[in-house]
Parts: structure tokens; C-alpha cells; sequence
């Protein structure tokens, strides 16, 4: 577990990447902190389906979050950025289920990503201290999200959604969902063309919490409204405080 490069600081937010070994397996990431003082919240950050840490919107909402004073992390969810396999890439531009599947399982399923986020947060913790801290993360970021939320109690809130009681680890989250008890934000497109509207609906029945509340917007997968996207942050920022 080692920091792999310095600190770099653009307006107001300073930037370092880092590298775990789980098992023999690397995983990067990168932190964002403000420049300026102490961030007493951390925000986890988990990108959807081939994407990466450095995703636009991840970047967007990390540093939405160092703006309202917390530390935000992310890391290559399995077979995505610096953890792609070679013999089975993604494309960006069109989502093959099957390939996909293949390599969820590949990069150690639900239980392994949930391995690699806590060993993550095991990391920042021993670099910082233990802070509230919460979860940020759509369709992929969900598939990895729920699990973590589950299973770590230092999960207090979580901002969930795009995601359905199906795919490569449907069974898992159907399993899962009733163990999640913290506050939830969960969105939903009305007319998402890649995770059917009512298995959404019905993940979200299950969900364990008592304090969750449903965002649906017309549009498709990706067209998460930017004005949605600004009031999770808001209330991961009520709750982690």
C-alpha cells in the first residue's frame, strides 16, 4: 500500500494517486482533498460500467464533494482503467452484457470488490483518521456500492441508483439489499434503455433502510440530470455531518 505520486493542486484541490495489493492483485486510486485544511468526511466514489476512477462525472463529483470540505476516493472497479484485461476490453460506446459479466466474475465478483473497497478505506483511514463516511455510485457503482454498504458498517449514508435486481451480480444485491440500513438517495431514469425501469423499482423495495428516498428523471442511462447529481452530494454532505 503506497502512494505512487505526489500531491497536485488545481483550484483548490489537490490530487494524488495510490496503489494497494490485495492478494496479488493491484488496485489504484486516487484521493481529492481540499488544499486548504482538514476534510473531516469521506466520500467514496464508485464508477459504472466501463468507466474508470478518472471518469469525467467522478472527477465532477469528487470535487463537488472537496467543496463542501470532504476527501473523496476512487479506485478501477475489476477489468476497468489500470485493472482492463487485455483479452477482454470493454467498449466505451456500446455495453456488451456478456462481456461484461465475464469480467465482473474475472476480477473476483461481489465479494472481491467489496474486498478491494474496504482494504481502500483500511488505507486512507491508517493515512488519516476514521471519519464519517458515505458512498457515492450509479449502475456499476451501485453493483459495488450495496455490497460495501452491507457489509461495513463504516458506511453511514449512500447515494445508490441505475441499477436493478439483474446482472452480473443480481442475485447478490437482491441477497444484500435488506442489510442495508443507512440513509439512501436512489435515482433512476425513467426511460433507461440499459437497466429495465422496474427492476430498479424493485431493488429499491428491498432495500433495508427506513430513511430512503427514490429520484426518478425522464431520459436515458446516461442522462442523469446535472441539478440531481449536485443534490446527492448536498445530502451525503447533511448526514456526513
Amino acid at each position: 500500500m503506497t502512494w505512487t505520486s505526489d500531491a497536485v493542486t488545481e483550484d483548490g484541490v489537490a490530487e494524488r494517486e495510490f496503489v494497494i495489493e490485495r492478494d496479488g492483485s493491484a488496485i489504484p486510486g486516487v484521493v481529492w482533498s481540499p488544499s486548504q485544511g482538514v476534510a473531516d468526511r469521506l466520500l467514496l466514489l464508485g464508477h459504472g460500467g466501463t468507466a474508470d476512477k478518472r471518469a469525467d462525472y467522478i472527477q465532477e463529483v469528487a470535487r463537488l464533494a472537496v467543496g463542501r470540505g470532504m476527501e473523496a476516493v476512487a479506485i478501477d472497479g475489476p477489468g476497468h482503467g489500470d485493472r482492463a484485461l487485455d483479452d477482454l476490453p470493454l467498449d466505451q460506446e456500446m455495453v456488451d452484457l456478456e462481456r461484461f459479466e465475464d469480467v465482473w466474475h474475472r476480477g473476483g465478483g461481489t465479494a472481491g470488490i467489496v474486498a478491494d473497497w474496504q482494504v481502500t478505506i483500511d488505507f486512507i483511514e491508517s493515512q488519516r483518521e476514521t471519519r464519517p463516511t458515505g458512498w457515492w455510485g450509479l449502475s456499476m457503482g451501485t453493483m459495488m456500492g450495496l455490497p460495501l454498504a452491507a457489509a461495513d458498517e463504516r458506511i453511514s449514508v449512500a447515494v445508490l441508483g441505475l441499477m436493478g435486481d439483474w446482472g452480473p451480480n443480481g442475485a447478490d444485491l437482491v441477497r444484500l439489499a435488506p442489510d442495508v440500513i443507512c440513509p439512501l438517495w436512489f435515482l433512476v431514469q425513467w426511460d433507461d434503455e440499459i437497466v429495465p425501469r422496474e427492476t430498479s423499482l424493485a431493488l429499491f423495495d428491498r432495500l433495508g433502510s427506513h430513511r430512503k428516498t427514490l429520484h426518478a428523471n425522464p431520459g436515458a442511462h446516461a442522462e442523469v440530470p446535472a441539478s440531481e447529481v449536485m443534490a446527492s452530494i448536498g445530502y451525503l454532505d447533511r448526514y456526513l455531518r
